[in-house]
């Protein structure tokens, strides 16, 4: 398998993100993590996130058919209008994320890199004899984040739902799940040809994935294969209703989706923690979190803010107060203590 390296690594400062990270082949930082922080925190500068995978969907029928697919209600999308979209597997757990928008023509999807393959592969196996065509568009177009919430003038552009860039929620699909959220996350994703890349960025000040990380996890909002196993479920991540129409008709999965929502409650909430920035170790992705010297849960995502601190996502036991004390990681190699702040209620 050849090893991405993004043209935008040869940029001034650029530091690539380490070996083995989802985001390797990307610049992590530009010499200033928490300057960069401040920069897209205020609204300017762009991230390089071309490792990420760009599927093209064509064909008359393409938004009915991805309608009767996914999570979200998108049949009816206008040119330029996007959407978070989700694939289940038949008992419910989160298959893929898909951030979607569709130009008149076009169906355009980023997703996670090793996503790729996986999606294309279970699209073209479920295309029957629908107008539909499929294509793995990476090696044309590059994905670039900024902090901005609109589209793109020209260019096929994703922008993050707006159930991630206010704290306050604002109906009752909100208001079951994430009621109040930790801090916002404002932006889009552009799709640039992959020969313009370099252009596109010209003359302005850009950020790493650790910056773009931070971002997110101060937010509390998931990513797809960091903060999901497969046992997730979309209400366990606050992903109702931000990538999951609860009044669509069927798709695989929905009567999970369905059950829960209406009789039960998920097994699992996310949670953001304030990690001990005095501890003599860092917390890491997979180590264990515990209450009262018993494992409760994972802990996810980890990220460097410039005003936090160490802060970090969780997947929890429901059963786990909210005012409960946690540590973070073995205790044998030196447990961090850690605070917690809701993100899913449910």
């Amino acid at each position: 398998m050849t090893t991405y390296r993004s043209p935008l690594l040869e940029l001034p400062g650029a530091c690539p993100a380490p070996e083995g990270s989802p985001d390797s082949g990307v610049p992590w930082h530009y010499g200033d993590p928490h300057g960069e922080q401040r920069l897209l925190a205020s609204g300017e500068g762009w991230v390089d996130l071309s490792h990420r995978g760009v599927i093209s969907v064509t064909g008359p029928d393409r938004l009915t058919w991805l309608h009767s697919l996914t999570t979200q209600h998108v049949e009816s999308l206008v040119p330029g209008e996007s959407a978070l979209d989700l694939v289940l597997d038949p008992h419910g757990h989160v298959e893929h994320e898909l951030h979607l928008v569709d130009d008149g023509e076009t169906t355009w999807i980023s997703v996670e890199p090793a996503s790729t393959a996986p999606l294309v592969a279970y699209l073209d196996r479920m295309r029957f004899m629908l107008r539909v065509e499929v294509a793995d568009r990476t090696d044309e177009y590059a994905v670039v984040a900024e902090p901005v919430g609109e589209p793109h003038g020209s260019l096929p552009t994703y922008v993050i739902p707006r159930e991630f860039g206010v704290l306050v929620a604002g109906d009752a699909a909100s208001e079951k799940y994430v009621p109040l959220r930790p801090d916002v996350l404002i932006g889009r994703e552009v799709l640039v040809p992959r020969a313009d890349l370099l252009a596109y960025v010209d003359g302005r000040r850009g950020a790493g994935t650790w910056a773009w990380e931070a971002l997110r996890v101060a937010a509390g909002v998931p990513r797809f294969g960091l903060d999901t196993d497969h046992r997730t479920i979309p209400q366990e991540l606050g992903w109702v209703p931000s990538a999951v129409h609860l009044q669509k008709g069927c798709y695989r999965g929905q009567e999970t989706v369905a059950r829960v929502h209406n009789l039960g409650r998920p097994p699992r909430r996310l949670v953001q923690l304030h990690l001990d920035g005095s501890a003599a170790r860092t917390p890491s992705p997979g180590d264990p979190v515990l209450a009262d010297g018993r494992e409760v849960g994972r802990l996810t995502s980890v990220a460097l803010h410039h005003e936090l601190g160490p802060v970090a996502l969780a997947v929890v036991k429901r059963s786990v107060p909210l005012d409960a004390e946690l540590v973070v990681g073995p205790i044998e190699s030196g447990a961090v203590s850690a605070s917690q702040e809701t993100v899913v209620t449910a």
